[in-house]
Parts: structure tokens; sequence; C-alpha cells
């Protein structure tokens, strides 16, 4: 597909309103925030037009430049990653206290930060997740709508197809995008709301089993997850508590839920790569022990790896488990994106970091100070990190200590 053609208008347009319309959901009257890398202007643009379109007061564009944050990382004294702007940390915190909507566009090359000094990262790490405390705390909860979604950019398309000429990478991902998302067919915000809906079947499902366990097998894989009594599986599609429904990833193919935090143990192996922090980690396998990281090994990135979980005392336990078939539509495209947001929807996958209290009952209303005690892990990092493959089996433990077959060979067995 040439970009330049209308039919690429015609389906970029249509992104940018799915971006709006089932992303956000925009209400009338609401502030909306995009965070963009240079590069993505003319999706950017469309996706300005129709949130004023739909009623938004207003829109603010951040942009970012890759060169930049490189050079940033480079040549910057090494006190400069202590520390968080403060003007930017009272924008975030303005869009929570306006109960505006946040949309982050992805198209990061996932070697940005190749070679850079891990301790750098890690600081500024550190110190925006403090600064931005009760931004992520209003993502957690879906205080507020939000959405990320991805466009194409010439090191990233590169990346997943180094087999093109360069004119065709570019399009080559375009393609997978505009697929993953459901772009080209008559009424893309019709197909998503069918997809979600039989998303919520599945959750449904495995809320009526009650679960009191999972139990993963597969090649380098042994690992048991206790889950909360009161634990909930929710789908990509979420609800503030205004009753707003929006859509947090765009492509989304999950059904996910908080694990107990000390109730993990066992061995798990990576089957994707991560990209995190503009670097890419791999082959990587973390031993748990009544849910904590006591041990790891990468085949690559293994320093980077260990920077992650040393961020803060909960990067060092689970604070998500998410179950998606290896037969779905992203899985069968072949392709490795090396961009979480894709390969998490292709694959089974774990999160290191935080957990979201909106996967336990009345998760919205529970105070920080109990979250602790319920088993659910609070940190400034949420890494997602992908394990399934075409040979895994999980199974669930009932309350009773019977067992259900959950997976059998990387698809539902249900």
């Amino acid at each position: 597909m040439k970009i330049h053609t209308n039919e690429f208008q015609k389906k970029l347009d249509q992104y940018a309103e799915l971006a709006v319309k089932v992303g956000v959901n925009i209400q009338a009257g609401q502030d909306l925030w995009v965070a963009a890398p240079l590069g993505t202007e003319d999706l950017i643009r469309k996706i300005v037009r129709h949130a004023y379109a739909a009623g938004a007061k207003s829109v603010h564009v951040q942009w970012e430049d890759e060169e930049i944050i490189r050079a940033h990382y480079e040549l910057a004294p090494d006190e400069t990653f202590q520390e968080f702007p403060i003007w930017l940390s009272d924008a975030f915190e303005w869009v929570v206290d306006r109960k505006g909507a946040f949309l982050q566009v992805e198209s990061q090359d996932p070697d940005l930060l190749k070679g850079i000094n891990p301790e750098r990262i890690q600081d500024f790490e550190k110190a925006k997740g403090f600064a931005l405390d009760r931004f992520y705390e209003a993502i957690d909860n879906d205080s507020i709508s939000w959405s990320i979604i991805a466009m194409p950019s010439e090191k990233w398309a590169s990346k997943v197809f180094p087999q093109l000429d360069k004119e065709r990478q570019v399009e080559a991902l375009w393609d997978r995008i505009f697929s993953a998302v459901r772009i080209g067919c008559s009424d893309p915000v019709a197909e998503w709301r069918n997809h979600i809906s039989s998303l919520r079947e599945k959750a449904n499902e495995l809320n009526n089993l009650k679960l009191r366990e999972l139990h993963y097998k597969a090649d380098g894989t042994d690992l048991t997850v206790e889950l909360h009594e009161d634990h909930l599986w929710l789908t990509g599609a979420s609800r503030t508590p205004d009753g707003v429904d929006f859509i947090a990833n765009m492509p989304t193919e999950e059904v996910y839920t908080a694990p107990v935090k000390t109730g993990v143990n066992g061995t798990v192996k990576s089957t994707k790569p991560l990209a995190y922090n503009g670097n890419v980690i791999e082959d990587f396998t973390l031993t748990f022990e009544k849910g904590r990281i006591t041990g790891l090994t990468a085949g690559k990135g293994q320093e980077i790896l260990e920077r992650l979980i040393e961020t803060d005392e909960g990067a060092c336990y689970l604070g998500e488990v998410a179950l998606v078939p290896h037969k779905s539509p992203i899985s069968d495209t072949g392709i490795l994106f090396f961009n979480t947001l894709f390969d998490e929807n292709a694959s089974n996958h774990l999160a290191i970091g935080s957990a979201y209290p909106t996967c336990l009952k009345d998760g919205h209303d529970i105070p920080d100070e109990e979250k602790e005690g319920l088993g659910l892990n609070e940190s400034i990092v949420h890494e997602d990190f992908m394990i399934g493959s075409a040979d895994m089996s999980i199974d669930g433990v009932l309350q009773d200590g019977s067992t259900v077959p959950i997976f059998r060979k990387g698809d539902w067995a249900f």
C-alpha cells in the first residue's frame, strides 16, 4: 500500500477516529492530552480534528524527538537523570484533576538507547515514577480514560522487516498495524465492539470458575500463580468511575487479572524479546520464590533487566497475569514487532511491577494502605513480558483443589 494514496489516507483517518471514539472515547467538554513522537504529524492532526468534532474542549500535544532523547542520555550530566521537570508533572496532574483523557502514540526505535549507561535509564525511571505518582495511580485505577496506539517509524520498521527494501518497510508495518486494529473493514467501530464482547465472554467464563491458582507448563516454564479469592478477570475494555468506556491498548487480545504478590513460585522462560526503554532484552528466564524474583539469566540485555527489577521494592514481584491464545490475529502474522503493545497481544504474558487494583472486587475503592494486605503489588514500573507458545498448558486450580484445563497447546481449552 502506497502511503500517499487516497486509500491509505482513508485508513489513516479511520485509525484517528477509532483512537478518539473507541480508544479514549472522548466526551463533550473533555480535555485531551496526546503524547507523540515527531514523524507522526499526519496522524496526530487527524486525531486533533476528530477530537474536536467529538466535542473535546481542548487538545494538547506533547511532542518528543528521538535524536534529542538520545543526545540527552549521551551528553547530559548524571544528576539530570535524578530529577523530573516539575512543570511537566504538573501538566499530567492537570489531566487528572480535569478528568481529561490521555492518548499515547508509540513509534519508538527499539534500539534507541542501545549502549546507554543502564544506571542513567534506571535513575530517570525512578525520578519519573515518583514525580508522576498521581497520574500513574489514575491510570492504574481507570480514574481517567487512556489509550495507547502505534504508528510506524523508519527505524522501527527496519527492525521488524530487515529483509525488505527500505521503501517497502514502513508500508509493510502499516499494513500489519491496520490489520491488528481492524482498520479496512466497513465499520471498524462496530468491529471493535464485537471483538470486546467476545473477550468479555472469556473473562466471564474465567470469573465463574473462581480459580485459586494457575499452573503454567511449557519448555523452560513451570510456574504456579496464586489468585486472590476476590480476583476479577478483565479485558482491554475499561470504564471510568463516571461510566465512560475506553480501550487502553489498541490492539488488544488479552484477558487479565492480578496475582497475589507473594503467591508466585517456580520458573518462567520468555518466548519473545522485551523492548524496554530503547533496549531489547532477549532469551531470559526468571525464578520466583514466594512472589519475589530470586534469580534471572538473559541471553541479551541482562544488566538492563537486572536494573529494571531493582527500580524499587515492587519491581521484583509480578502485578499482572494475562491470557492470549497462541492462535490469534497478531500471532498468526508470524512477525516479531519488537514493541510490547503488539507482542503482548500475540502471547500469554506476565507483568513485572504494579498491579491494577481494578482486578479485585470493588478495586476502585481500595485505599493505598490496604493494597499490600490484599496481595496487590505496588511499584512505579509495569513491564509486560511474553511467555506464551504453541506448547504451553495452563491448569486452573479450583477452590476445592480440583483442576480444570485453561490452555492446551497454546490455546483455550474451553
